[in-house]
């Protein structure tokens, strides 16, 4: 076997040459999540430094070792980060890996990932579930032994479920309807982060959502685990369902895990489409947030920029209400061109709505005005642009 000497980040690792990206690799590693990598580092030592005290790692599905390397070694403060796979050639690998970066705060071992979970309950701060395909099956057992004043990282590679291309997968890894439509995929993250609420509850555990993000083939999401069955009770609360109308593109948020939900829209009598039950709450926390964007590592000045562009949108999301409006959505509807997007947030700002871009869609925008208002500012702008092309 052919092997690579990769450099990411602060460490260098040996990985098997293989032509695609599957499950089936001789030892799992995808050089696409490195920005994913590089997020993880920013966000666990944020939750070092906010913790004040040292923290250990189970890094559930290790592969090469990266992951649970780079925490290793970029995060100041790990006295322990355990890398975990079943496959025995990327055991051995990870420890080579780990001797080779000159790393005694890391052990990799050979364990199902939810049998190495239960084994170490209450023994880890940060748990990070990262597999191929859904997290579904890994959930339950991290929610049984993750330490309260923990964060759980959670990765969803299923997005086709998530999303609704295919609604039965969801319905039953999630235990909710998804819905294909422009913003499937914030739906998708938020009905993880409603799965994910619902599984630690049942030990009265909480979930405080400190960064989601939905990028390229994956979902990422960052939750502080509290405890408490008051607390808990209080969490759920923010669970709902979120309707949508495929006419109009109308849209609404009903609370609770079985609200009543009128069958039509009431702006133009469609039937709705409903998706859920998902999380309604916030998924971005801007103080952690804002702490994240000061603690973003040294690194390529592209690849600091990419993290630090995502950051910064996701920081501008925080507070927003749940969905978004896609401008060439609605211009399709309307029948007319697209303006341009600053024009178009600009007289929503002047109606004394909040607004802003999203990270989910380059042509989405997060705000608190109704959808009339929103087409009345793209409908004034088309025709002011048209005034001055006449003159």
């Amino acid at each position: 076997m052919e092997y690579l000497q990769v450099q990411e980040g602060q460490v260098r690792i040996k990985i098997p040459q293989f032509e695609k990206v599957t499950a089936k690799a001789p030892v799992f590693f995808n050089p696409v999540m490195e920005l994913n990598r590089d997020l993880s580092v920013t966000a666990l030592t944020t939750y070092r430094k906010q913790k004040e005290e040292d923290i250990t790692i189970c890094d559930a599905f290790g592969g090469s070792g990266i992951r649970g390397i780079r925490y290793a070694k970029e995060i100041e403060g790990v006295s322990l980060a355990v890398v975990n796979d079943l496959n025995p050639l990327a055991v051995e690998l990870a420890n080579e890996n780990i001797k080779n970066n000159g790393l005694n705060n890391v052990k990799a071992c050979r364990e199902d990932a939810n049998l190495i979970l239960r084994k170490c309950k209450g023994r880890f701060d940060v748990v990070d579930i990262d597999p191929f395909g859904t997290p579904a099956p890994y959930v339950e057992s991290a929610a049984a032994s993750i330490r309260a004043d923990g964060m759980i990282c959670i990765t969803a590679t299923d997005t086709s479920a998530l999303c609704g291309t295919y609604r039965k997968p969801c319905i039953r890894k999630y235990g909710a309807k998804p819905l294909r439509n422009e913003y499937c995929h914030e739906t998708g993250l938020r009905i993880l982060a409603g799965f994910l609420s619902r599984t630690f509850s049942k030990y009265k555990k909480y979930l405080e959502f400190q960064f989601s993000h939905s990028t390229e083939h994956y979902m990422r999401l960052y939750a502080l685990v509290g405890k408490g069955a008051k607390n808990t009770d209080e969490s759920l609360e923010n669970l709902g369902h979120i309707a949508y109308c495929p006419k109009c593109l109308n849209r609404q948020v009903f609370k609770g895990i079985s609200p009543r939900i009128s069958l039509n829209c009431p702006d133009c009598g469609e039937v709705w489409n409903v998706a859920g039950p998902l999380w309604c709450g916030e998924i971005q926390n801007s103080d952690f947030l804002s702490r994240m964007l000061d603690m973003v590592p040294d690194m390529e000045i592209n690849r600091k920029n990419e993290v630090t562009k995502l950051l910064e949108k996701c920081l501008a999301e925080s507070g927003a209400p749940p969905t978004f409006y896609d401008v060439h959505a609605i211009c399709r509807k309307l029948k007319i061109s697209a303006p341009s997007m600053e024009g178009v947030m600009n007289l929503i700002k002047e109606e004394g709505y909040m607004v802003t871009r999203t990270h989910f869609n380059p042509n989405g925008l997060k705000t608190n005005a109704p959808l009339s208002i929103i087409e009345n500012a793209i409908n004034n702008l088309n025709n002011r642009i048209n005034n001055l092309n006449n003159q």
